[in-house]
């Protein structure tokens, strides 16, 4: 069962700076980051998923890896990190130790997610999954480099972190994605979806930390994904819960993140900002994208409360959880109830946090005991009890 202790220590993310020796614009954190990063990889994994080697489970387990031992190794320069990488003892036992650190946080997740993250780091980096998690890393590094490059433009690191970033994402000119190059409608995708670093959320209340949208997305997919492997979901379904998660706020990007008590409000108004949302999409995301694609990022960003099936090629909306009727890969099935008890869960602990750490806003008290509340009137979803979650924070 997922517990507190491991909802806040992925939280953590959201606080740990990036770049944090040079002069930047604005903060720039990690968990942040690695949503960037992942967007970009399933961008890059699109081009290559025909590909016999390829797994999306492979992608996504190896980006929750990857941000549980950042999470950790927070203090070390990544300078520092590729020095103990080319030192196989050393990186061992780096390893070891961030282990050691996280195992009483993950062991409820079940012996083979521990299995699987202690081996994913003893395992060779060559594989074409974990090069396309390397190559999504190195782009999004890139990506806040340029950022902050023109403030620190004195700072006598900043030649050789520009030669060093263009020499290592030189590598991965054999995957279809980077050759598709920054200057063309792949990376003005990857700029729009960066945009959402800059949005932040609850942005009328003084809150520590301040989290963006794009940080939101990572989270509620991390945990889509954890909370499908606690109910023994099909890997499809696990796949969609996790991109739902990681999209489903992808349209803010042209909207702006809009309170939601400001959208309950006034009656029709929630309506009419999803329609106005996928006039948008439709306008200037899709364009962006090949045609291929749009179906499944339109699973992701529209009706992605929904619970849904695909039954004869055509999705259909579950009004039940989804079971064991539907939990096999050919129904591509899709929890979006589970998402939104995840996404109102986030939101949960946004405020929590900020609230610990001293932010007397009454709108804040207030989000943090109604989610609670509502979560009482119904607290078990696709079969996992968020009552007893919440009750976790008293």
């Amino acid at each position: 069962m997922i517990r507190k202790s491991l909802l806040l220590r992925l939280f953590d993310s959201a606080y740990m700076q990036r770049w944090n020796d040079k002069i930047r614009p604005l903060e720039l954190v990690e968990l942040d980051k690695q949503g960037h990063k992942m967007i970009i990889a399933y961008v890059l994994g699109k081009y290559e998923e025909k590909k016999g080697d390829f797994s999306w489970i492979e992608i996504i387990e190896g980006g929750i890896f990857e941000l549980l031992q950042r999470i950790v190794i927070t203090d070390l320069k990544p300078t520092i990190l590729y020095e103990f990488k080319k030192n196989e003892d050393k990186y061992k036992k780096l390893n070891q130790w961030v282990f050691k650190e996280l195992e009483s946080v993950i062991s409820p997740l079940g012996e083979d997610f521990s299995d699987r993250f202690r081996a994913y780091f003893e395992d060779s980096d060559d594989t074409l999954n974990k090069r396309i998690l390397s190559a999504a890393h190195f782009y999004a590094t890139r990506w806040e480099f340029d950022i902050i490059k023109q403030l620190n433009a004195y700072d006598h690191e900043m030649i050789t972190i520009e030669r060093d970033l263009q020499q290592k994402q030189n590598r991965y000119y054999d995957l279809e994605g980077i050759k598709a190059g920054a200057y063309t409608k792949f990376g003005r995708f990857i700029s729009f979806a960066g945009q959402l670093r800059f949005q932040s959320r609850w942005a009328h209340v003084h809150r520590v930390p301040k989290t963006s949208v794009l940080g939101h997305m990572m989270y509620v997919a991390v945990l889509s994904y954890l909370f499908s492997l606690e109910i023994g979901a099909c890997e499809k379904r696990r796949i969609n819960n996790y991109f739902t998660g990681l999209f489903h706020d992808l349209p803010e990007v042209l909207t702006k993140d809009i309170h939601s008590p400001l959208k309950r409000s006034i009656e029709g108004l929630d309506k009419l900002i999803k329609m106005y949302e996928k006039e948008q999409m439709q306008e200037k995301i899709y364009p962006l994208l090949p045609k291929d694609w749009h179906t499944e990022i339109k699973m992701y960003t529209e009706n992605e409360f929904e619970n849904i099936i695909l039954i004869k090629g055509k999705q259909e909306i579950l009004q039940e959880d989804v079971d064991n009727k539907y939990n096999l890969d050919k129904y591509s099935p899709r929890d979006g109830k589970l998402i939104k008890a995840i996404d109102k869960i986030s939101a949960f602990i946004e405020s929590y946090e900020a609230i610990k750490n001293g932010s007397a806003s009454p709108e804040l008290h207030k989000a943090r005991w109604s989610l609670k509340f509502e979560s009482e009137k119904n607290p078990i979803i696709s079969g996992i009890n968020f009552g007893e979650i919440y009750a976790d924070f008293d």
